[in-house]
């Protein structure tokens, strides 16, 4: 081979240099694996290795994660944040098939249907709750506390305020008996009981602190919220999890008009709530809950 011939070679090599950033099946496998890492909340990165290895490859190769945004695209998520701290943090989309709904989730906890409402505003009250003002959910730092009673207190004050205003307006706060379309989930929350009657003095699933609970218990096992203690019926810490599934949620109309009602102050989650002040006259967005999708 002449000189000239080599260098012609030597030149054209770089052009076959690209089909060695092509994609791989063993990328898309390690793609899809940190996609299956992120839909196990509750797996720490910092206590996974592996987990721990992808997210930087995510961090550290752009093509590597566009990839990986693929894959949770095509499976209906929602990808919210990849980092250390929340690991690969996905949401899903309402049409995805890991969205779960407020309908599915109460026909699992109670054979009343309409129960639903009551389980879409235990969620919408955590949330509150854990976030109530708009700097706690752009800190990431920040750490919110709430426990079963506080949240069922907090509820119950903003039935109060609410049934205020509805007085205020003249409006009907006993909707007719066979009308229960009418019947909106703060009436009926307030009217249901907090805790309920057993022999041995167990809390009633039924009962609003029985509902909470379930929230409470649900969000803990996806990962949204850490078990802390015992006291005022279940005392729990937020995530960074939650804090970006709120955030992602923050704009919604039902958050708003809670936080607009002026009944919760920032607490260590105790059932401590500060006076209503007057405002306008809102209603709560039925069967919204977190993190779940309407029916």
């Amino acid at each position: 081979m002449s000189v000239t011939e080599y260098a012609e070679w030597s030149e054209a090599e770089p052009a076959t240099a690209p089909a060695s950033s092509a994609v791989t099946p063993a990328d898309a496998a390690d793609a899809a694996r940190l996609v299956a890492f992120g839909l196990q909340p509750k797996l720490q990165p910092a206590r996974d290795q592996e987990y721990a290895d992808l997210l930087r490859r995510y961090r550290e190769d752009p093509p590597f994660a566009r990839l990986a945004d693929a894959v949770a695209t095509g499976l209906g998520l929602i990808v919210l944040e990849v980092s250390p701290r929340a690991g690969m943090a996905v949401t899903a989309a309402e049409d995805s098939v890991f969205a779960v709904r407020m309908g599915d989730y109460a026909r699992r906890t109670s054979a009343d249907g309409g129960d639903r409402f009551l389980h879409g505003l235990a969620h919408l009250a955590v949330a509150v709750m854990a976030f109530p003002r708009p700097e706690d959910l752009a800190d990431d730092g920040y750490i919110g506390r709430v426990t079963v009673n506080g949240v069922d207190a907090f509820v119950r004050q903003t039935c109060h305020r609410l049934e205020e205003q509805a007085a205020e307006q003249g409006e009907n706060t006993d909707p007719a008996s066979d009308a229960p379309g009418l019947e909106t989930a703060w009436r009926v929350w307030a009217r249901r009981s907090a805790t309920g009657a057993t022999k041995d003095a167990r809390r009633l699933a039924g009962s609003t602190t029985g509902i909470v609970a379930k929230a409470v218990t649900f969000l803990t096992d996806s990962g949204f919220l850490q078990r802390t203690g015992d006291d005022n019926g279940g005392t729990y810490r937020t995530t960074a999890r939650y804090q970006l599934q709120v955030r992602d949620l923050a704009g919604s109309a039902a958050l708003a008009e809670l936080l607009e009602l002026g009944v919760v102050p920032v607490t260590d989650g105790t059932p401590t709530l500060l006076p209503a002040d007057s405002g306008e006259d809102l209603d709560l967005v039925a069967d919204a809950g977190l993190p779940f999708h309407s029916t």
